[in-house]
């Protein structure tokens, strides 16, 4: 089978040609649609494919991506961002899973943040889906395609390497020009909007909607995300009570993930109540964090932060050892971040004495 890479780009010289030197190691086209670039992007994207096309910016980067996947021609259509980075080996597992495929729609993870050479959040996204079931992009932020027909999942990282901000307003704006049109949100942007004000600093805005997102019939893992969003819009305007009720929502909707127990382990940490903090450090150490069910994983709930704060807690015990065994499991997932290495060198002094 097959493979088209279709990218959208603007003003991305800097980053560009690291992606396609990527890209070009298992696709079969690489199809790349300019929105207006007036830096050196597309001389340098002619460096590895004649398929350039020229797109007018009308604030929907879902037209604009469809536009690059009606002029793809091969079996399979797989889309990337330019600052998107692929390893060797999993360009290899790329290709071997179109090779072979038979599949309708492939979602492979997409790690957004990278610390010390590892993921540290991560969430899968549909990449790869077959040209003749006339997939499409919807949304004008946040872009997606519907998952329907036969569906895998694979293992080949994309990873996220970005070396600029994007425009900080921008996903605020085009979604607030669609409210001013009169275009209704759906589900999925009314979610997105509210994070989109709340990571803006518009934390009265982003409460009404998202607690009117809570309200709708939205996807279950936006849901428990909303009520983590919640959380810190109401503390982040004094509203200690509702902040704590916005975390322990989130356990209606699915069993508590790790960064819900993390942020209930803090708040009784302050509350100096050492055993509860305890309890839910531990829960969090506990808890499956399945990103194939579509949610956002940070992993460093899932393991680093709960190993420090139990460290912490158990050093304030005088339980020493055990505070120690926490810390080097925190070491086991950085080794070389500052904090586990300054307790190290406290504990190799106590367990001294």
């Amino acid at each position: 089978m097959s493979l088209s890479v279709c990218l959208i780009v603007k003003d991305e010289e800097e980053v560009i040609s690291r992606c396609l030197t990527c890209v070009k190691k298992f696709a079969d086209e690489i199809v790349v649609v300019d929105t207006g670039s007036v830096d050196g992007t597309v001389e340098e994207v002619k460096k590895f494919t004649d398929k350039i096309y020229y797109f007018k910016w009308v604030d929907d980067f879902s037209a604009a991506r469809n536009f690059g996947i009606e002029r793809a021609t091969c079996d399979y259509v797989m889309w990337l961002d330019a600052d998107d980075v692929i390893t060797d080996e999993n360009c290899r597992k790329i290709k071997q899973l179109v090779d072979g495929a038979d599949f309708d729609m492939a979602f492979l993870p997409y790690a957004a943040a990278v610390e010390g050479g590892e993921p540290t959040f991560v969430y899968y996204r549909e990449r790869i889906f077959k040209r003749s079931k006339n997939y499409r992009f919807g949304g004008a932020v946040h872009e997606a395609v519907t998952p329907q027909g036969k569906i895998i999942y694979g293992d080949a990282a994309v990873l996220h390497k970005k070396v600029k901000q994007s425009e900080p307003l921008r996903n605020l704006r085009i979604l607030q020009k669609q409210i001013a049109h009169g275009i209704c949100l759906n589900e999925r942007e009314k979610f997105y909007y509210g994070r989109e004000l709340f990571y803006n600093g518009m934390y009265r805005e982003s409460i009404a909607v998202l607690e009117d997102f809570l309200c709708g019939n939205g996807w279950v893992e936006n849901k428990i995300e909303a009520c983590l969003n919640l959380h810190g819009a109401y503390l982040a305007i004094g509203e200690e009570k509702q902040a704590l009720n916005s975390v322990l929502r989130s356990f209606l909707y699915a069993p508590p993930r790790s960064e819900a127990c993390c942020i209930l382990g803090a708040y009784f940490f302050e509350q100096n109540s050492v055993s509860c903090a305890i309890y839910w450090y531990q829960s969090a150490l506990k808890c499956e964090n399945n990103a194939q069910e579509g949610g956002f994983v940070n992993l460093d709930f899932s393991g680093f932060i709960p190993c420090l704060q139990l460290c912490v807690l158990y050093d304030k015990l005088g339980e020493i050892e055990k505070a120690n065994s926490f810390n080097e499991m925190a070491g086991s997932f950085k080794p070389n971040d500052e904090r586990y290495l300054y307790n190290k060198k406290y504990f190799q002094s106590k367990l001294k004495n």
